[in-house]
């Protein structure tokens, strides 16, 4: 667990050098452990792939005495039990045609028909890494290196919500219109953030996603 400076009111953890389950299970952990602190002065905690990153009031705390009561919160509690159950949503997806006007470029750049790569995308279970972009929008993870496509070189400014992405090692849904640089392959009808109703998201970090093909 790596701390840093970030900015002048944050503290940035680092908790590894690559993406995957076993780091993210620390950054879900350690998340979870400061939620349950319920300090006045942390303001937010953002936790992302490989890190977390404490917003913090500087009325009421400083880097170094925040910084020490991690380490000593984090030595006395390496893990949180029970932590929040992880949920399972299954998201029913439109695939191609006017729902996803980038599947042709994902089978011409795969070399794979359309029917393999909605199988393909279909057949993982995807865990949710983060949370960011636009509320609600989830980083899932890992997507089958057989769909590894680039992003696109110029961002569309404006894609409908529910659009479903790819892009290198990720798939993600994009639950409001808004610009978009990932491959878009199809589009579901599932609301993923609710300002009316806590939690706001749909998907939480840890949670797992399974797509179904409509």
């Amino acid at each position: 667990m790596n701390l840093s400076h970030y900015g002048e009111d944050g503290i940035r953890i680092l908790f590894g050098d690559v993406i995957d389950l076993e780091v993210h299970e620390k950054v879900r952990r350690f998340y979870y452990l400061i939620k349950s602190l319920k300090r006045q002065d942390i303001i937010d905690i953002i936790p992302s792939f490989r890190s977390c990153l404490i917003h913090f009031d500087l009325r009421q705390t400083t880097y170094e005495r925040l910084s020490s009561l991690i380490m000593d919160a984090h030595q006395q509690a390496p893990s949180v039990r029970p932590l929040p159950e992880a949920a399972t949503h299954e998201i029913p997806v439109h695939y191609g045609g006017e729902y996803g006007f980038d599947m042709a470029f994902v089978c011409t750049h795969t070399g794979l028909p359309e029917d393999e790569i909605i199988d393909i995308h279909a057949g993982v279970v995807y865990t949710v890494f983060a949370i960011g972009f636009v509320p609600g929008f989830p980083y899932l993870g890992t997507l089958d290196p057989r769909l590894h496509v680039p992003r696109l070189e110029t961002p569309r400014t404006r894609i409908p919500g529910g659009s479903v992405g790819i892009a290198q090692g990720q798939t993600g849904i994009y639950p409001f219109p808004s610009p978009a640089g990932w491959r878009i392959i199809g589009r579901t009808d599932s609301s993923l953030f609710n300002p009316q109703k806590e939690p706001h998201s749909l998907l939480q970090i840890g949670d797992r996603v399974k797509f179904i093909r409509i």
